[in-house]
């Protein structure tokens, strides 16, 4: 019998685990994929946002500003890139001077911190690439970027150290409710408990019905990228946007905490988790970013990828209590800046747990701390040193990243190892770079066969279903 079941490892979800860990619970999370972070949370465009554009009193304006700050503190102690590099909104004309205006009044009314409106010259001097049609900006301080997968798995690895029950590979099939307790099937088992806090992103609506009536509908929301070459990384410093629109916080150009260039993204309606790209939504992509930054070199663009947003028929968050199923609680409809306020809705779940008289007694030695080795950074010293004590540090595997094998090593000792080639770059980066893996898959592949002790016919790229190798004379059946 668990205490509490949360469905979804997204951010959201592994929030909820980190901050439900803290206490002497028994706590499971189940998670459809065989991955934490590997829908909404792996593909979006990694901001921190500093707060200015939810309107006031809504719930998503309280909790961006609150979850902003705790991100900073969570990334910092859990050991996640990050990086505050603040944003700037631009202004073309005067339209848009009328709204930069408003967004800055908007984030004071708030409770941002460090917002600035700057003029043309003060814009130029900042960022010298931006268009020379700029008139306005609002200068937002507190803004930052994040890798945004690293950022759940350290909470959701923190979590599990810390006594919660990780459930992968198990995707939610139906949810009976008794007088007292919650029965959640799933593909590979059924889970008794007492509370369900319901972070399934896109399956929300679904998780919901299974439970009860039908009280909301997710609408999901494509956005396409282009992630450019660190050739690029420097073409801008801050995050640069564009005036919001009722779709969406527009086309972005920045700097990623690895040191590439994100653009992107559009919005388009879309099927369920449908995370292709297409020639035209990346045509709008590029043409809507020039007017920002002209001169970014869309040459060196290294991959193309789509995230879908879990917008819903609301227009703010759904947080709250379903209103025909008691002890069941919603946390739905978090599209941007749902990663900027994962954590703060994740301590609304806790108020709500403690208003239905669960007893949250704190842990004597809760883990909260977490560190990895990033070979790259070290001084020279430190490398050999390191190489000394395990030579595997001295193997590099990616060359793109300098990614040696001691690091994937590593990963795959953590709390939540990786299963897939694509479950090691989240981890450590090898094929994070230029050739996106051209090089080092085949020497990730070797290492996963030969630690987790596969054929390698069961290798996968990411998800279920992705084998890098079919055996065709078998029908073209993996498993072999």
């Amino acid at each position: 019998m668990y205490d509490v079941i949360i469905i979804g490892a997204g951010i959201v979800g592994s929030s909820v685990a980190y901050y439900l860990s803290r206490y002497d619970l028994k706590v499971v999370l189940l998670e459809k994929d065989n991955d934490v972070s590997n829908g909404t949370t792996k593909a979006n465009s990694a901001i921190i946002h500093a707060g200015y554009d939810p309107e006031e009193g809504t719930l998503m304006a309280k909790h961006n500003v609150r979850g902003s700050r705790l991100a900073k503190q969570l990334c910092e102690k859990l050991d996640v890139p990050y990086k505050q590099c603040g944003a700037m909104v631009l202004g073309f004309d005067e339209e848009d001077e009328k709204t930069v205006r408003m967004l800055y009044q908007r984030g004071l009314n708030n409770g941002v911190e460090g917002l600035e409106i700057l003029n043309k010259e003060q814009i130029l001097e900042k960022e010298p690439q931006i268009s020379s049609e700029v008139r306005i900006a609002l200068l937002a301080k507190t803004s930052a970027i994040v890798s945004p997968w690293e950022y759940a798995l350290a909470l959701a690895e923190t979590a599990v150290r810390n006594g919660v029950e990780l459930k992968l590979n198990n995707e939610v099939k139906a949810i009976k409710k008794t007088d007292e307790t919650f029965l959640v099937t799933t593909d590979k088992g059924i889970y008794e408990g007492k509370y369900i806090i319901n972070c399934a992103g896109l399956y929300a609506d679904r998780i919901q019905e299974m439970a009860g009536e039908k009280e909301f509908e997710i609408r999901p929301s494509r956005g396409q990228y282009y992630l450019l070459d660190k050739a690029e990384g420097k073409r801008c410093t801050h995050t640069i946007f564009q005036c919001p629109s009722k779709v969406g916080k527009g086309v972005l150009v920045s700097p990623t905490v690895h040191g590439n260039l994100i653009v992107g993204p559009n919005a388009e309606e879309s099927e369920n988790d449908d995370t292709s790209t297409t020639m035209g939504g990346l045509a709008f992509v590029k043409a809507a970013s020039r007017k920002s930054v002209p001169n970014v070199d869309f040459r060196e663009n290294i991959r193309n990828f789509a995230g879908v947003r879990a917008r819903s028929d609301r227009s703010d968050f759904i947080l709250e209590e379903s209103r025909s199923v008691k002890n069941l609680f919603n946390i739905a409809g978090i599209k941007s800046p749902g990663l900027s306020a994962a954590p703060s809705l994740a301590l609304e779940a806790v108020e709500w747990l403690k208003g239905k008289g669960v007893v949250l007694t704190e842990k004597e030695h809760f883990i909260d701390e977490r560190k990895r080795v990033r070979f790259k950074e070290l001084s020279g010293e430190e490398k050999q040193e390191l190489i000394r004590k395990e030579p595997a540090y001295g193997r590099v595997i990616c060359r793109c990243e300098t990614i040696t094998e001691g690091e994937i090593l590593d990963a795959l000792k953590r709390p939540i190892p990786p299963v897939s080639i694509d479950g090691v770059k989240r981890r450590c980066n090898a094929g994070m770079g230029r050739c996106q893996g051209g090089f080092c898959s085949e020497r990730v592949a070797d290492i996963l066969m030969r630690e987790l002790h596969l054929n390698g016919l069961n290798i996968l790229q990411d998800k279920e279903g992705s084998n890098v190798l079919l055996d065709y004379s078998k029908g073209g059946n993996s498993n072999v």
